[in-house]
């Protein structure tokens, strides 16, 4: 996704960044300004790894990937939205375990280059329920260092906060693996199920054993 064809909500969520790393700048706000050069680089990071890999994201991955990654760090921690709103943080984590499990599974059904016989259905469900359940423990790990090393409170209550998380995690994770099951085995493709299909049809070359009718 270039510059030209990225949707307005990410210009506008870019643009907020560049004035906040501007503004932080101006204040001296180095804690601010270290968020909010992460976050917008974070953004741009899947993006263009993905051209050069030769992989085509859909809109609405792309999308929602900024959209996430900037809930989660500028307003969750500049603008204190994980304190105002107590919903906050399980929204994104049970957002972030179905995007990840999601991820998981396409990453996986890639590398069967779509064979659907290569393994069954439910092995690679379980996989891509793996995948999302390790990056959300790696996540855990980034907020305890973010903690110990900058002083912020990123895991909130501690030890409840992450096993309430990682219990969240595992909820979405759960439910997108039993997406890319449904996906497999039926036809039907509703839901979830047509970000699967999305990525797929703009992929097509990387799917090479995977059956026309799909």
């Amino acid at each position: 996704m270039s510059l030209r064809k990225a949707p307005v909500i990410v210009l506008l969520i870019w643009s907020a960044l560049l004035l906040s790393i501007i503004g932080s700048i101006y204040r001296q706000n180095w804690s601010a300004l270290f968020i909010s050069s992460g976050t917008l680089f974070l953004t741009w990071l899947p993006i263009n790894y993905a051209d050069r890999f030769d992989i085509k994201i859909p809109t609405r991955f792309a999308t929602a990937v900024v959209v996430f990654i900037f809930a989660t760090l500028f307003l969750g921690e500049i603008q204190g939205f994980y304190a105002r709103f107590w919903w906050w943080d399980v929204i994104l984590h049970t957002g972030s375990a179905i995007a990840f499990g999601l991820f998981g599974f396409i990453l996986i059904f890639m590398l069967f280059e779509g064979d659907r016989f290569a393994a069954p259905p439910i092995a690679i469900a379980f996989l891509s329920f793996c995948v999302a359940m390790a990056i959300g423990a790696i996540w855990e790990i980034f907020e305890f260092s973010m903690d110990q090393f900058l002083g912020m409170n990123m895991q909130k209550s501690g030890l409840i906060d992450t096993m309430w998380d990682l219990i969240v995690d595992a909820v979405g994770a759960f439910f997108a693996a039993c997406t890319g099951f449904l996906y497999l085995k039926t036809q039907r493709k509703t839901g979830l199920g047509l970000w699967i299909k999305a990525f797929v049809d703009k992929n097509r070359s990387r799917f090479r054993k995977l059956d026309d009718k799909m």
